[in-house]
């Protein structure tokens, strides 16, 4: 369910995607590079997702895939960093995924995946449930720090102690309802597991091949939502960009799917989406301008949704800057603009809206903004966050067995 107290101001500024099966670019307004995707939040979007796939089924939207629309249960694959525009380039690698139902629907803003997923099982916009992204400032021990959401760490070490997960984001997921996640075992009580999954069931696994064995054993249970969570593709992407190393690990996916469709019941379904999409950028990754860097003491989001926080009193100053430096080539924003125009699904409450910066920056091109103070920053090869398509388009396809 979509929380409407966070507010749609500035969603009518949002286009949207094209609905499933007919991906394409939206193109919106104000002062964006054209190209970009802005989420259809509310819509078919992976925040409108676990809603609707908990909904009976003559209540589903038309957005899902047939064979997801009719099932009495469905599983829910989430294939981390496989984004519309990569497996439409590979469908000769991903046999069983070519030849699913469904198509496109969009992810959230940023896409990454500390805020998608959180979107996806809390079933809110990022304005709403508050994970803005990769790294967001919290209060620290002595002062704002930058918390690094899939560590739960910042500067000071682990934040746990006094940024609890359940603090930052105290909302049940999926609905209060005790949906089990199949998921690595390392991801138990984690501290971004708190914060966005609360009141789930975790049912871990070491190895990708127990994958489908959960998920058969917990349909015969007559679990009505089974959600479950593969991190390769998107790790691949991540070390080794979109060469033969992911062609292998996309080919690996795809028998994953192929095992779960083969497992499914009668009158089960299975969906299949993503967080997030890849865009190569290599060695276009670039530190910040050393003019910028210096006026913006803090650093969050990522590299190619970058967040500058000004000294105090100095936002117009390092907005202006970053324009005169970024504007031929990324959108540069103030925090103001960022929200007017609906990227966030709304506008955040004071203490959510304390963890953006003053300056946003996302790239036009297939290029990134490091952060200095960081030296794993500049190690990836493929990179998400943006507004691209390549980000932000990502599959919904599904098949039943009876359905």
């Amino acid at each position: 369910m979509v929380d409407e107290t966070a507010g749609r101001a500035g969603a009518a500024q949002a286009t949207t995607v094209p609905a499933p099966g007919r991906p394409g670019v939206s193109q919106p307004g104000g002062n964006m590079p054209e190209g970009f995707v802005l989420p259809d939040y509310g819509g078919a979007c992976i925040d409108s997702l676990v809603a609707a796939l908990l909904a009976p089924p003559p209540e589903r939207p038309d957005w899902l895939p047939r064979p997801v629309r009719e099932a009495a249960q469905v599983v829910l694959l989430v294939l981390d960093g496989l984004g519309w525009s990569q497996l439409q380039e590979r469908r000769q690698v991903a046999p069983v995924l070519a030849a699913l139902e469904g198509g496109a629907i969009s992810s959230v803003a940023p896409t990454t995946t500390a805020t998608a997923l959180s979107s996806l099982a809390l079933g809110m916009q990022p304005a709403a449930h508050g994970i803005v992204g990769y790294k967001f400032v919290v209060d620290g021990p002595s002062g704002p720090e930058v918390l690094n959401v899939l560590r739960w760490s910042t500067v000071s070490g682990d934040a746990r102690t006094f940024a609890a997960p359940r603090d930052i984001q105290p909302r049940v997921a999926f609905g209060g309802r005790p949906v089990p996640v199949v998921s690595r075992s390392d991801f138990a009580g984690t501290g971004f597991t708190q914060a966005h999954q609360q009141g789930a069931r975790e049912v871990g696994w070491v190895v990708p091949s127990s994958i489908a064995v959960l998920v058969k054993q917990l349909l015969a249970q007559d679990e009505p939502l089974v959600y479950a969570y593969y991190d390769g593709i998107d790790k691949v992407a991540h070390a080794n960009g979109l060469g033969p190393l992911y062609m292998a690990e996309l080919a690996a996916a795809d028998r994953l799917v192929g095992e779960l469709v083969a497992s499914l019941p009668e009158g089960s379904a299975l969906a299949v989406t993503a967080d997030h999409g890849q865009v190569a950028v290599g060695a276009r990754a670039m530190a910040l301008d050393p003019v910028v860097a210096a006026m913006a003491p803090l650093v969050s989001g990522e590299a190619r949704f970058r967040w500058l926080h000004s000294r105090p009193g100095g936002q117009s100053d390092l907005l202006e800057a970053a324009r005169s430096i970024y504007g031929g080539q990324a959108w540069v924003a103030s925090q103001e603009e960022v929200l007017n125009a609906g990227v966030l699904g709304g506008f955040p409450d004071p203490r959510v809206r304390a963890r953006l910066g003053d300056v946003l920056l996302v790239p036009a091109g297939e290029h990134a903004y490091l952060d200095p103070r960081d030296a794993t920053d500049a190690r990836l090869v493929c990179r998400h966050g943006g507004l691209s398509p390549a980000e932000m388009l990502v599959p919904l396809l599904g098949a039943g067995r009876g359905t």
